[in-house]
């Protein structure tokens, strides 16, 4: 890791303290630098470029008439401000480029209206503590991330973009899954905005680049007691046509997730239920579908290693399924060995196992594949997270290229800290709109975006 360094900026923190008297604060710089950092450092070349950025001070409101008085004071005295949840964030979302206040929203929590199909929510709320409320409602939520006990709902909505769940409800931005966002601005006297519907698409993914994520309005489904399972099969290419003919078949099911037999090293807990001679599905199914998921397994020469609820689980000391899949695949890696990176890769729509094939001759033990099956647009989409030996940034970018070209993938690059470089290539001119109203000044992760230019401040805070 990079030594860690202050930003060679000045801003004025007595005018700043006094104006938001009363609220937490953290400035010991161990605590600062804790706070300035998410899982970044999955990728090498991100922890080269910004593992040494940090933030000069932590700010913790309880509520959000104290963001208010936060985006205020900073918005007076031009000072930038980091939103952070988590910090389970892999792209540097929430590092600050250029230092300032580290706005930590984990004490605006509150589940403010649960109705039916729906949940209103404050933006700092853990995703767990949320799910788990309702639950109790008979209801669950429609997708969260395998960083399910740690990240936030709206680090999840801001910085990401699908997760577990993804298989049967698409991916965040997909109708119906955010009902609507208010917003806080960043000005003088700071205002709430609320988006509905597809204007929520103005904020969502945005890093926190264009306004305070305050209150969420998503979408629920009637709630599941999910089997949490895994499939072991004589080679790889069969786990992926398993997971094709379950889709096809549409048995249901939270999550599929595949995993090549030399992840088993990673998955210590897991012993013998994950051998290094087989590969693996490790998948949520309904209890109804339990049945027809071990014919299937069967009828594609594998066997069930086991089938548990998420109570039985922590009885024998064993992770739930979705830390067994999406970025978790990662981390479970990376904490065993070193010298590893990964990629994030969206196949081809319809999806041909066979490409995934000659991937892996062609790379060998150079790549260990992965890949989730989910829905985007009311389609079934692939995207393999695949765990990449790291040798340096150009053979990253060599194979990055060669995977684009060779294969007609594209690469969402996990090695990118702007939104454009890491995801669609191009600037969202709808994001960029909706910061000059919400964030005028631009003090919001800045940075992040490369749509949004010096030219575009306006020093009386109006809109251009």
């Amino acid at each position: 890791m990079s030594t860690l360094t202050k930003p060679a900026h000045d801003y004025d923190w007595t005018s700043f303290r006094a104006a938001i008297d009363g609220i937490q604060i953290y400035d010991d710089p161990k605590q600062v630098a804790l706070r300035s950092r998410d899982y970044f450092w999955y990728s090498p070349i991100l922890n080269e470029d910004i593992g040494h950025y940090v933030g000069d001070l932590v700010v913790v409101p309880k509520d959000q008439d104290e963001v208010r008085r936060i985006a205020a004071a900073a918005a007076r005295l031009r000072i930038p401000i980091t939103v952070r949840g988590g910090g389970t964030g892999n792209y540097g979302q929430c590092v600050p480029l250029e230092g300032g206040i580290m706005l930590d929203m984990t004490k605006v929590n509150r589940v403010l209206e649960i109705g039916q199909g729906r949940v209103r929510v404050e933006a700092g709320a853990r995703i767990a503590k949320l799910d788990d409320a309702v639950r109790e409602t008979g209801q669950e939520l429609l997708m969260y991330p395998s960083t399910r006990r740690i990240a936030t709902i709206g680090g999840f909505f801001t910085g990401g973009s699908g997760g577990i769940g993804s298989l049967r409800h698409g991916m965040l931005r997909d109708d119906g899954n955010i009902y609507s966002v208010k917003v806080m601005t960043v000005e003088r006297e700071p205002r709430i905005i609320e988006l509905h519907g597809p204007e929520i698409q103005k904020v969502q993914h945005a890093y926190g680049t264009n306004g305070i994520v305050m209150e969420l309005e998503i979408g629920l489904t009637k709630a599941t007691d999910w089997i949490h399972t895994a499939g072991l099969f004589e080679s790889y290419d069969a786990t992926l046509r398993f997971c094709l003919k379950a889709l096809e078949d549409k048995l249901d099911c939270y999550l599929l997730t595949t995993v090549d037999r030399r992840f088993a090293r990673f998955y210590t807990k897991f012993g013998d239920l994950f051998p290094s001679d087989r590969d693996a599905v490790f998948a949520m199914v309904a209890p109804g579908d339990m049945d027809r998921f071990k014919a299937l397994v069967a009828e594609f020469g594998g066997r069930v290693s086991f089938a548990m609820t998420k109570e039985e689980l922590r009885e024998n000391g064993l992770q739930p399924a979705y830390e067994c899949g999406w970025n978790h695949t990662t981390l479970q890696a990376l904490k065993a060995e070193s010298g590893w990176s990964y990629l994030q890769v969206a196949y081809p729509r319809p999806f041909d196992p066979e490409i995934v094939q000659r991937q892996m001759e062609r790379y060998g033990d150079e790549m260990y594949m992965h890949h989730e099956m989910a829905q985007l647009e009311g389609e079934v989409q692939i995207f393999g997270l695949p765990l990449v030996r790291y040798r340096d940034r150009d053979e990253t970018y060599r194979v990055i290229r060669e995977i684009e070209q060779l294969d007609g993938c594209a690469i969402y690059d996990p090695h990118a800290y702007t939104i454009e470089d890491g995801g669609m290539k191009q600037i969202d001119t709808m994001q960029i709109d909706f910061k000059k109203q919400a964030d005028p000044y631009g003090l919001l992760n800045p940075g992040k975006t490369r749509g949004w230019t010096a030219e575009m401040v306006v020093e009386d805070g109006s809109q251009i």
